[in-house]
């Protein structure tokens, strides 16, 4: 009896749109959503970044519908639903650009989506160069909100500067590069945007 009048009463407050998905109703144009990938590559950020998180994207709005851009391969937009389903155990945290309103006006997220589209399409690069002819998720997160808000999220870093200890992670490097590791290359993780001072958790499963 109980069970049903709470249904009823979910049913009912459904209509007035306060029964929705955990969460759902707080997502915004330019939010950002983390998550546990299954890929060998994204475990290896993970160790080396000390983070549980190795493959992050950026949430859109259209015709209704949440979808997130992402850098797989290629580069496109994801359904918010499949996204989530091709994560570990489902699980993945949102987060959001403090002060967003202020800074996320129409004209900057349109600037960021017209950034976004230069990328569309492009193959996932798998050797970590910062350059735009191939992209990773981190990359084409930061360098959307750098390039089309002017915000820095996350401060990048040098390959060296990460944990490269991990058995996990020297295999990685050697099937990516052999015995010439680009110690120097700019690098940016999920790990170093999620930690970004800049950003305020909106929501974690």
């Amino acid at each position: 009896m109980l069970m049903k009048t709470v249904l009823y009463l979910c049913i009912i407050l459904a209509s007035l749109k306060f029964c929705k998905e955990p969460g759902q109703h707080e997502l915004l144009d330019g939010d950002l959503i983390f998550q546990q990938s299954e890929s060998s590559q994204s475990r290896a950020i993970e160790l080396a970044s000390h983070s549980k998180y190795g493959h992050v994207g950026i949430i859109y709005k259209a015709g209704g519908e949440y979808f997130v851009f992402e850098a797989v391969q290629p580069v496109r937009r994801t359904s918010l639903k499949d996204f989530i389903a091709n994560g570990r155990n489902s699980h993945y945290a949102v987060k959001r650009l403090k002060n967003r309103n202020l800074l996320l006006t129409p004209e900057v997220l349109a600037r960021m989506k017209s950034e976004g589209e230069k990328f569309e399409g492009k193959n996932y690069d798998l050797y970590f160069n910062w350059s735009d002819e191939k992209i990773y998720c981190s990359e084409l997160v930061w360098k959307i909100y750098d390039r089309g808000a002017g915000i820095e999220i996350g401060k990048l870093r040098k390959l060296r500067d990460y944990d490269l200890s991990s058995q996990v992670v020297r295999e990685k490097l050697r099937e990516r590069y052999g015995q010439n590791i680009p110690l120097n290359e700019t690098v940016i993780t999920p790990a170093d945007i999620i930690n970004s001072e800049l950003l305020e958790t909106v929501f974690e499963k």
